[in-house]
């Protein structure tokens, strides 16, 4: 059996841990820290574990006599254990506080004590290749940023810095998806994937209500209703090559003309409009489509958005 380490008994702690006995793993929550009381915040821990392992139950997504077994798969280690646990240990997903001294010690430490592990940071924020120079190691670390709640939100965006071994990345993809994770790779780049488009997106819904385009209520509801959906069946980049470039070529000069120079279309956009790559209608723009059936990738799409409509109650009403 993998031996898997959450390295801090807080939120991000907590959710992998669930995630990972969920599925089968034992896990030691390790809490990294002296304490006048070690057992409270260990205890806070399991607790919370169980309370949402009751939810999902009550949800119908788990039988609750299975709610022991998982329970049980999870260890409780405080400080004074640190040395024994770290020794065994093949993974560990450090969640220490999102301070770089904090994660700079917690990360130096971790590494000294288990030298063979594949040593990860979940942080939100920080650069692997910053975290990288903190550990005694660099080529069995990486980041690996979970989305909140850890347990079930299936994406992990795993970012290796220019010294994580390649082999490291392949074991640790692996890993993630034997317990149902999608992870994806991006380079050190602040924001990695999903916290930067949410950035510019929550930004942008905070502007139209300060510019009195819209309440927060109806921004709100044509997310739910139209954007959300529209983006869980395809993500930005297909759904450009879906609509077509030259839709967000003219589409983002005539914004940034009306309203700010940042709606201003990237290069690569200008770039693929002069070489006619404008997506599935021409065969290729950013994916390749030269191959495919469109007849039937339509149909595939348009069946998916139609299910995720029915699913929340959507569907256009039949008259009669």
């Amino acid at each position: 059996m993998t031996a898997i380490v959450a390295l801090g008994a807080g939120r991000m702690g907590r959710g992998i841990a669930h995630a990972f006995a969920y599925s089968g793993h034992e896990v030691t929550i390790l809490d990294f820290k002296e304490r006048a009381e070690p057992e409270a915040l260990l205890t806070e821990a399991h607790a919370e574990i169980a309370e949402n392992l009751q939810f999902l139950a009550g949800l119908g997504v788990l039988d609750a006599s299975a709610i022991p077994a998982v329970l049980d798969r999870i260890e409780l280690a405080p400080y004074a254990e640190a040395e024994t646990v770290l020794a065994a240990a093949e993974y560990i997903f450090e969640g220490v506080t999102e301070t770089m001294d904090a994660k700079a010690d917690a990360l130096g430490r971790a590494s000294a004590l288990a030298p063979a592990a594949i040593l990860a940071s979940t942080t939100s924020t920080m650069l692997s290749t910053e975290l990288a120079e903190h550990t005694a190691r660099p080529e069995n670390f990486l980041n690996a940023h979970f989305l909140n709640p850890a347990y079930l939100i299936p994406l992990v965006e795993v970012s290796p810095s220019a010294q994580t071994s390649e082999e490291v990345i392949a074991r640790f993809t692996a890993l993630l998806e034997s317990i149902g994770k999608v992870p994806v790779r991006c380079n050190a780049s602040p924001g990695y994937i999903v916290p930067r488009l949410q950035a510019g997106a929550m930004n942008e819904a905070a502007r139209m209500v300060e510019e009195g385009v819209a309440t927060p209520e109806d921004i709100d509801k044509a997310v739910r209703t139209g954007f959300g959906i529209r983006y869980a069946t395809m993500g930005f980049v297909e759904f450009t090559d879906y609509g077509g470039v030259d839709i967000l070529y003219h589409a983002g000069n005539y914004l940034a003309e009306k309203l700010d120079p940042r709606f201003a279309p990237p290069q690569i956009v200008a770039d693929k409009m002069q070489a006619g790559d404008l997506g599935l209608k021409t065969g290729k723009g950013f994916y390749d489509f030269s191959e495919m059936d469109a007849d039937a990738y339509r149909r595939d799409k348009l069946a998916t958005f139609i299910g995720l409509l029915q699913h929340m109650d959507l569907m256009p009403k039949a008259g009669g």
